[in-house]
């Protein structure tokens, strides 16, 4: 089975300082969906880990979040993509729990529920939480530039052997013609 882990905010939509806290907020990237769709054309099951600590500091609620993932599921299947699950953390740094990124608790979960093995599992993320993560399961840490994917390049310090591309769309063409069907 091909799997894909893909970050949320700053990945798949674009992210905001100020958090984002509902549906009119949740805009997809340029590219992201259409990459989404491409995956799945080409065997590829894509599930979302992202960290959601606005709900732990109460800007926004679960129905808010709830809202925020049916507009993407919706949108995806307009472009003909699935995003197979969704996990996500709602806690703050302050609470210490496994499912924080870079903590592989959410990582872990997807690893049991769709009864798999992560390692070389590629993870696409825009900031250093996110690919620690994936390198901690043993995945294949991929930057994109979207999001805080820049900034994230020019401080360093990268897990060994990060892919970088410049968005979702561009890293999953080449996960596609790095495994043919």
């Amino acid at each position: 089975m091909k799997f894909v882990i893909l970050d949320r905010d700053g990945v798949i939509n674009y992210d905001s300082a100020e958090f984002i806290k509902n549906p009119d907020e949740w805009q997809p990237l340029p590219g992201s969906l259409e990459a989404v769709a491409l995956l799945n054309q080409h065997g590829f099951r894509v599930v979302v880990a992202t960290n959601q600590s606005g709900i732990g500091r109460g800007l926004f609620d679960m129905s808010a979040l709830n809202a925020m993932h049916q507009k993407m599921h919706r949108l995806l299947a307009q472009a003909g993509g699935k995003v197979d699950a969704v996990f996500f953390c709602p806690h703050t740094a302050k609470d210490e729990c496994s499912c924080r990124k870079p903590k592989t608790g959410m990582f872990e979960q997807i690893a049991e529920r769709f009864s798999i093995r992560l390692s070389g599992v590629p993870g696409i993320g825009d900031s250093l939480r996110d690919l620690q993560a994936v390198e901690a399961m043993g995945g294949r840490p991929i930057l994109v530039l979207t999001g805080k994917g820049e900034k994230t390049q020019e401080a360093g310090g990268l897990p060994a052997d990060t892919l970088v591309f410049a968005n979702l769309l561009e890293a999953a063409k080449f996960l596609i013609k790095e495994q043919p069907e």
